[in-house]
């Protein structure tokens, strides 16, 4: 095994993430190292990778937003029907803590309280947002028909994680050990394990509650599709070896189709893999895959588009985004072409396409 990163002339890979990557290689026990297309610098480790180590977990690989993923769900919107400027007053209180029981709801899932609960239901800041989408264009008539999807009605993708669970688990962790690994059959290995696995529940059921209180807000209700998380650590069988697969910005392709957003101003696209995932370890981009750094879309973009022009995208969706900062920063310039980053997956036989999707309504933040 070595290390690699998926990508086609057409792309552009900088070259602090592919320093961090191979970085991260020299690990102790790192066997294999696998750039996804839309491989980009992050905070120590690259986002948009996958690491095979053997005998020893990394936290910081992880990150801290441990849990997050895609979630898609279907309802019984339909686009011709939609009254956009109604439901975007109907969402103006989706920052908000939720209403429901959560006590009751952490019961039925298993799970201990916790002080982070009063976020469960909330979105978070960064790039992570909940979106209505249309079907653009059918790519797999036969695929399309198995997830009993039907072309007129609208679905709902949520983006979102641990919210400050995560986040306080890694502290928790380099606190005490910096970046250094954790031993597979060490007390404090089965520790961080513990916690990250309650923090990758907790991110699942996040998802489903933003969606619940998405779709209340505006008298619908929906059904999950599916949950793919991109930021985690599992255990995993290759061959006659076994490894501890560290995803992070990058999407579990072992669980069936995963939607691979672009940006709020471009399409996404309903993906499902191919039968052999063990060749880029069971994994595949989660998005679009970041272009410019936050601070570089400040300068470049103030100038030549105005607030109002990015609330908009070109399909006619709006975006509702109260942050000034956050609608820069993640504005669909900041991303790689999502074309490119899905075709480099396509033209290396691990994912078929199934459909793209177009943004209707896009949820930032209300919050000014």
């Amino acid at each position: 095994m070595s290390i690699s990163i998926i990508s086609s002339k057409k792309n552009w890979i900088e070259s602090r993430a592919v320093d961090q990557l191979q970085k991260c290689f020299e690990l102790p026990g790192m066997k294999a190292a696998i750039g996804m297309p839309d491989l980009h610098p992050g905070n120590g480790a690259p986002i948009g990778a996958v690491f095979a180590c053997e005998r020893f977990l990394y936290p910081h690989l992880v990150g801290s937003d441990i849990g997050c993923g895609m979630a898609l769900f279907r309802t019984n919107m339909k686009k011709g029907r939609i009254r956009i400027e109604k439901c975007i007053d109907s969402l103006k209180n989706l920052d908000l803590p939720w209403n429901g029981d959560i006590d009751i709801l952490l019961q039925e899932e298993g799970m201990k309280s916790s002080q982070f609960d009063n976020s469960l239901g909330t979105i978070g800041g960064g790039n992570h947002f909940a979106e209505l989408q249309c079907i653009n264009e059918i790519l797999d008539e036969e695929a399309f028909a198995r997830l009993q999807l039907n072309a007129s009605e609208l679905l709902l993708l949520v983006h979102s994680g641990s919210r400050g669970l995560g986040e306080s688990i890694l502290r928790w962790h380099t606190a005490r050990f910096s970046a250094r690994g954790l031993y597979e059959d060490s007390v404090d290995a089965d520790d961080y394990l513990w916690a990250h696995n309650h923090a990758r529940t907790w991110a699942k059921l996040n998802r489903k509650v933003i969606a619940l209180r998405f779709l209340h807000s505006l008298g619908e209700s929906g059904q999950p599709i599916l949950d793919v998380c991109h930021n985690h650590v599992e255990k995993v069988e290759v061959g006659a070896s076994s490894f501890w697969l560290h995803r992070k910005g990058a999407a579990d392709s072992n669980k069936g189709p995963l939607v691979i957003p672009g940006s709020r101003g471009t399409l996404s696209y309903l993906v499902v893999p191919t039968e052999d995932q063990s060749k880029n370890l069971f994994t595949v981009a989660h998005g679009a895959g970041r272009k410019w750094s936050r601070s570089d879309c400040k300068h470049r973009l103030r100038r030549r588009y105005s607030e109002s022009s990015l609330r908009r995208n070109k399909f006619g969706g709006r975006i509702i985004c109260a942050d000034k900062e956050l609608l820069y920063e993640e504005a669909p310039q900041a991303y790689k072409d999502i074309d490119v980053v899905v075709g480099d997956l396509i033209d290396a036989g691990l994912v078929r396409p199934v459909a793209s999707l177009a943004p209707v309504i896009t949820f930032k933040t209300n919050a000014s």
